[in-house]
């Protein structure tokens, strides 16, 4: 009997490929529901809400100690945060202006970049060119189609995540489980608190506001960390990192069922093509070590 429970329990347990899916799904339905704010709270109200109550979440849900931290430990973690508030501020001024599958799409160079940076393999180059040639196409060169201002921030917001991916990657070993990042996200929501107050006002306080700036903190936060820290303890972050170049597809997707963003044939082919070469230069990197 105790057997049969055990393998009963295992059996409820979704695949590692369901809660990877599970987190993007969360992360980009979050986004696009954001984009609900926009009219009332501006941009930066939206991701002041986003990131405060993100760090609400993760604060409650770690309950990181500052006590007894070396100085090089707490400045890394406040660069930390400032990358991470100033990548979700200048990614939602970004889908202010661009629907959110072209603006992940282009985001997606940052950790595109890091995959492939200091390779020597020819393959690689494929990959870059595969990825140049569909931001090209979304870019729409001489079409007048895109907002340049939302691609140039969006391009920016890859940078920034970039810098967010190495950034992650030393504090993670020298901090326990969630305090780095729920310290990070304390220090994040600093950065859009003078913007979005100019932006957002009085508004931020209205009761349905606050709800809807919560449900993308949950989204956005809490639900897909969940699911990727339990997917990391079954699958290697090599793994991990190629299901993650589904993220554009999926933000398109988000766009449509959520803001009604219709994407053209032209810029559906651009994102595969960024997803193609996403998981392929993924797939051809060195794998990194399990922790």
């Amino acid at each position: 009997m105790a057997l049969l429970h055990r393998s009963q329990a295992q059996a409820v347990v979704p695949p590692p490929l369901a809660l990877v899916l599970g987190g993007i799904v969360s992360v980009q339905f979050g986004a696009a529901l954001a984009t609900s704010l926009f009219d009332d709270l501006g941009p930066a109200g939206s991701a002041l809400l986003r990131v405060g109550f993100g760090a609400l979440i993760l604060v409650a849900f770690a309950r990181p100690r500052l006590g007894g931290r070396p100085r090089a430990d707490l400045a890394l973690v406040a660069v930390f945060g400032l990358v991470l508030g100033a990548m979700n501020l200048v990614f939602y001024e970004a889908l202010d202006r661009i629907p959110l599958g072209i603006a992940v799409t282009i985001e997606f160079a940052g950790p595109l970049a890091v995959a492939v940076v200091g390779s020597r393999r020819a393959l690689d180059l494929l990959w870059v060119a595969l990825a140049a040639g569909g931001i090209v196409l979304l870019a729409d060169p001489g079409g007048g189609g895109i907002d340049t201002t939302g691609l140039v921030l969006a391009g920016l917001a890859g940078v920034l995540w970039a810098a967010y991916i190495v950034l992650a990657a030393r504090a993670g070993p020298r901090f326990r489980g969630a305090d780095g990042v729920a310290l990070a996200m304390v220090v994040a929501s600093v950065v859009p608190v003078g913007p979005g107050i100019a932006e957002g006002g009085a508004a931020l306080l209205n009761p349905g506001h606050l709800a809807v700036g919560a449900a993308v903190g949950l989204l956005s936060t809490a639900i897909p960390y969940a699911l990727e820290t339990e997917a990391l303890r079954r699958i290697s972050r090599h793994v991990f990192s190629v299901l993650m170049s589904l993220e554009p597809a999926v933000a398109a997707l988000a766009g449509f069922v959520v803001a009604g963003q219709d994407l053209h044939a032209r810029e559906l082919v651009a994102i595969g093509l960024v997803v193609v070469a996403s998981a392929g230069a993924t797939v051809n990197a060195a794998p990194m070590p399990d922790a």
